[in-house]
């Protein structure tokens, strides 16, 4: 029998979870058809769900069709939840992109749209809700194959898989040589529409309504069809895709098997074992003796370990796209602000991106979010699940730094009965590549052991920059050279040099300009009448924003509703609560939607730096300052005087830098 893992997304309202409802009932694996509405669907099986009508938290359900096995993930459909969605990609065979008739593709879905690109993940579609009157087949499948791509094909069959006559010109005109061989032999196999569609040359399109359980059929015949199972290697690995606790708060690691077999008592992290293998399905479990390539369960109670983390013979996940922008201060009121901080800790484990941040000199709690909706889930979540009614302060821009030119960064540590010198290169870095760490540093110079420990120190904490204190990215840092001690260095002298060196090469940019403020960026869909376009084109100029060029985009005019649809970017700290005044000068009729976008160079970098008043000199969990010693004592250096002193000679001269920079 086939198995797949295949995950469904979608924009929220779609029908996602409606979809999953009926797919699981139409195979028996449900004896009664859930509704959302009802707060009965057997995935959304949280009391949060419940009450919101929405999916929040990614769920698995298992369900068999003929000759096809599939462990059916499903996924939050609010932008909000993205990252919880941007987790589970890495793990799916396929994915089924649900789309509303009556809304079609929308901004959220040009997003998760990218995001299935970015994990290489192919694609069915699934265009839910055709019973409501006026929706029209064709007119949506030329907004999917001009929004997304032109291998969105209608593949329906009625209730089987076979593939209609005049499709199959359309999928072979998506690849040339296949086209060519088409045009010679008058024939496409099976085999080569399956090939294409794992290459995501081809993205089949079904249409119906979940709700009445119409088009379901074709569409799980057409997974048995069209589907091919992955080929798995004898090694064990696995990919972690989510953290989570049970009912009786015990912390489970989701993963799916990626080769080989997993058996109880294992070791698998460390000398971490997995002493319970746990297959789900929706809130129910069986615990199995092994688990084989291709097959996704929990473990329980094992620590260390993320969503993204590579296991055995798999690598780690990429850093995710999706990452939150916004931050707001706790205000633990009279609760014990350790036992709240360990709360939004255990939080932040089933949330990496949630980014809890610890001021020990302000005894302040911060939280990084995507947005309202999710602050909103969260106050739930502390009140349900840990009796915590916590208040949050006003939110702010999360901004972030980076560097625009080559520096060598200089760490020295060495008071009494101590040493150790760090040396490294930070070089500018891909916008949205994040933080990289390597070594270039002959083991005659320092040890792998060393070497080990200092790459280990960099990954250790959050790093921040120098001019506002945010959180640094967009880096590549390389150890290029240092110094230990036979007698003197001691364990934890190498991350204070480590630590330092980073932030005294932040430190040599600060004054040329070569550090950079990033703020996040919106990509906006603006939607506003023909009167209006002069007024909405003013405002994304005051606001520092940028219009596409209209010829270059999809949207334009709809000469029916007499709408014109503009498109472009602008920093999140300018369009933040543009939506109401959208609303107010096109008398509701206007529609705005804004999507992450990323970062980039901060549009007021200078006010902002002003208005943070951050000094990060005197910032000293973060010092740029090293520590040498004469006469028998330890004494400071302040970080411009560094170079000076160094006992290892610099590895690269200035002129060096500049071209790498270059």
């Amino acid at each position: 029998m086939k198995h797949i893992v295949a995950g469904i997304i979608a924009h929220v309202d779609a029908g996602k979870t409606t979809l999953s409802e009926a797919l699981l009932y139409r195979t028996g694996a449900v004896r009664k058809l859930g509704r959302v509405d009802n707060g009965d669907a057997f995935l959304d099986s949280d009391d949060l769900e419940k009450q919101r009508g929405i999916t929040i938290f990614s769920h698995e359900a298992s369900l068999q069709s003929h000759e096809l096995q599939v462990d059916l993930l499903d996924t939050p459909g609010h932008v909000d939840f993205a990252s919880q969605t941007e987790q589970v990609l890495s793990v799916l065979d396929y994915a089924i992109l649900v789309v509303s008739a009556t809304d079609g593709v929308q901004g959220y879905t040009r997003t998760l749209w990218r995001l299935l690109k970015r994990y290489s993940v192919p694609t069915f579609i699934f265009v839910n809700k055709m019973d409501v009157a006026g929706t029209d087949r064709n007119q949506v499948l030329t907004q999917l194959q001009d929004a997304l791509s032109t291998g969105c094909i209608a593949f329906d069959g009625g209730d089987n898989a076979a593939l209609p006559e005049m499709v199959y010109e359309d999928v072979a005109m998506q690849n040339d040589t296949v086209l060519d061989t088409y045009l010679e032999t008058g024939d496409l196999t099976d085999d080569t529409v399956r090939q294409m569609i794992k290459r995501r040359e081809v993205f089949p399109c079904y249409f119906g309504a979940a709700l009445k359980v119409d088009g379901v059929d074709g569409l799980l015949a057409g997974l048995e069809q069209w589907t091919t199972e992955p080929q798995y290697g004898t090694d064990f690995g696995a990919q972690v895709f989510k953290i989570s606790h049970d009912e009786k708060d015990v912390r489970l690691t989701w993963l799916r098997v990626t080769g080989g077999s997993l058996h109880i008592r294992d070791t698998i992290l460390g000398d971490q074992k997995a002493n319970q293998l746990r297959i789900y399905n929706g809130t129910r479990f069986t615990a199995v003796q092994e688990v084989t390539a291709g097959q996704v369960c929990a473990i329980p109670n094992l620590t260390d370990t993320h969503p993204g983390l590579g296991l055995g013979k798999s690598a780690d996940a990429e850093t995710p796209m999706m990452q939150p922008v916004l931050t707001y201060s706790v205000d633990t009121k009279d609760y014990d602000i350790q036992t709240c901080l360990k709360v939004f800790r255990e939080l932040e484990d089933e949330d990496p991106q949630l980014h809890i941040a610890w001021s020990e000199h302000l005894q302040e709690i911060r939280v990084q979010i995507m947005g309202e909706v999710q602050l909103e889930i969260l106050q739930q979540i502390l009140h349900d699940r840990f009796n915590l009614d916590v208040g949050f302060g006003e939110g702010s821009i999360l901004y972030r730094e980076t560097i625009t030119q080559a520096v060598e960064g200089v760490g020295h540590f060495e008071p009494l009965r101590h040493y150790s010198e760090v040396h490294l290169l930070m070089r500018p870095a891909p916008q949205g590549s994040g933080l990289t760490f390597d070594a270039d540093c002959p083991v005659e110079v320092l040890g792998k052991n060393i070497q080990h420990q200092i790459l280990t120190s960099l990954t250790a904490k959050e790093h921040l920059g120098v001019l506002t204190g945010s959180p640094i990215t967009d880096m590549h840092v390389t150890l290029v050279t240092g110094r230990s001690s036979v007698v003197h260095t001691v364990g934890g002298d190498f991350r204070e040099a480590t630590w330092r060196a980073l932030r005294q090469g932040l430190m040599m940019l600060r004054e040329p300009g070569g550090d950079q403020l990033l703020e996040p960026w919106y990509r906006f869909r603006l939607e506003v009448g023909q009167d209006q376009i002069g007024r909405a084109m003013t405002d994304i100029t005051r606001m520092s924003g940028t219009l596409d060029d209209p010829e270059t985009t999809s949207e334009g005019t709809n000469t029916i509703s007499g709408m014109t649809t503009l498109t472009g970017i602008a920093p999140v700290s300018e369009m933040q609560n543009y939506a109401q005044e959208v609303n107010a000068y096109t008398h509701g009729q206007g529609q705005l939607e804004c999507l992450i976008d990323g970062y980039r160079p901060c549009h007021n970098a200078e006010a902002v730096v002003v208005a943070a008043d951050y000094d990060p000199v005197g910032d000293l969990e973060n010092t740029p300052g090293s520590v040498f010693c004469a006469h028998g004592a330890g004494y400071p250096v302040p970080w411009d005087d560094v170079p000076a002193m160094a006992h290892v000679a610099y590895r690269f001269t200035a002129d060096e830098l500049a071209a790498m920079t270059e």
